[in-house]
């Protein structure tokens, strides 16, 4: 069973300084399930070939060895260009079972995709392309707004913007570096934006996003990471749900960002009496089922998602964005292994469930699940073209 990996992780993974990615749990899991997990890139499978040069454990060490190409793979790189997304489709077109296929979406286009499904607007905050008339007029209908880049990961170049009583402050990060450890502000009035946003907003595409009510945590705000993930039987299940609380001197709650993890049910108790700790958490998995599967309809063999979830005060959840590429380690943080345990367990139980699954009726279900690949790449050139 093949994991795709990005070239960093792959560099890593013989001095067994992987960090965040712990692959020694893919390795249990695979003994698990009955198969050997295999590590290896893009650029490793040649076009047509039968097999390719991997990192496989062998006595206790990953060792570089040539295996047959996989028949199942997860993917668990991040790939922007064309280029990268032909060589995963012709994988498939010969024949390959790739889950979570591609999976860099942008926030809008994902945000349009869940807009689609009536049930789960009331959930999803007001979000338009970064554009300054859109910003104008988003600062006409709210006191706070959230700037952030279409397609980014852990906080990185996030920007707030919020009204106070000399005009509008404006919060960003000094440097666009995922290490940015420095944070500055700015105050402008009226409707011009300042030059340093409008400057940022030519350099890439950012989206502007109604900044929601978070509920808070120690007078902090805090939003809740849920592993989504198609397991054993090939249906989406909850893996587990980990608040992260915003740090004093930054409002992201990400971790990279200085966010700490905590368990939800205690914040509950302490901060919402008046709620009732199970019942919102039943709300918050029955919601992010909700959205696992709707775009699992949409989007090429999405199997393993982490989304960003708020809850306002009264415990109403809220999407916040959604990513294709789940960074575990929040769960293990927290001291939740037995989640960060299974967050690389399910993924297996899938590859199981599909090598299992190798009949005409699964093949079928796969190509439908797979048939909005034809205009994905479309999607990718529009979004790259903004």
């Amino acid at each position: 069973m093949g994991i795709l990996v990005n070239d960093k992780l792959h560099r890593s993974i013989p001095l067994g300084k992987t960090k965040y990615e712990a692959v020694h749990l893919y390795v249990k899991a695979g003994a698990k399930y009955g198969f050997t997990p295999c590590f290896f890139r893009i650029d490793d499978i040649e076009p047509g070939a039968e097999t390719v040069s991997a990192y496989v454990m062998d006595s206790g060490h990953f060792i570089r060895k040539t295996v047959p190409v996989p028949e199942v793979i997860h993917n668990r790189a991040i790939y922007n260009g064309r280029k990268q997304f032909r060589q995963i489709n012709s994988w498939i077109k010969e024949g390959k079972q790739l889950f979570n296929q591609w999976n860099r979406y942008g926030k809008l286009y994902i945000q349009n995709v869940l807009m689609k499904e009536p049930s789960l607007r009331p959930h999803i905050p007001v979000t338009y392309d970064a554009t300054i008339s859109h910003i104008n007029m988003m600062m006409k209908l709210y006191n706070d707004l959230i700037i952030k880049p279409n397609k980014s990961s852990v906080g990185r170049g996030v920007m707030k913007l919020e009204k106070t009583a000399r005009g509008w402050k404006l919060t960003y990060p000094a440097s666009l570096s995922i290490h940015n450890k420095t944070w500055r502000s700015l105050t402008f009035q009226g409707n011009r934006l300042p030059l340093l946003l409008r400057s940022r907003l030519q350099r890439a595409r950012y989206i502007v996003q109604q900044r929601l009510p978070l509920a808070t945590f120690e007078g902090q705000p805090f939003d809740l990471r849920v592993s989504v993930q198609r397991g054993a039987m090939g249906l989406w299940q909850v893996t587990g749900i980990v608040a992260k609380v915003a740090s004093k001197r930054c409002f992201l709650t990400n971790v990279a960002q200085g966010g700490t993890v905590y368990r939800l049910e205690p914040i509950l108790i302490a901060e919402y009496p008046h709620l009732q700790p199970k019942a919102v958490i039943k709300g918050i998995e029955q919601f992010s089922l909700q959205v696992a599967e709707h775009l699992g309809t949409h989007l090429p063999h999405m199997a393993d998602l982490g989304l960003d979830v708020g809850i306002t005060i009264e415990g109403f959840p809220m999407l916040i964005e959604c990513n294709g590429k789940d960074q575990r380690y929040s769960f293990r943080e927290a001291g939740m292994l037995q989640e960060w345990r299974s967050a690389y367990d399910n993924p297996m139980a899938y590859a199981r469930y599909l090598l299992d699954c190798n009949s005409a009726k699964a093949k079928q279900e796969l190509q439908k699940i797979s048939q909005p690949a034809r205009c994905l790449e479309a999607i990718e050139v529009r979004s790259q073209s903004c």
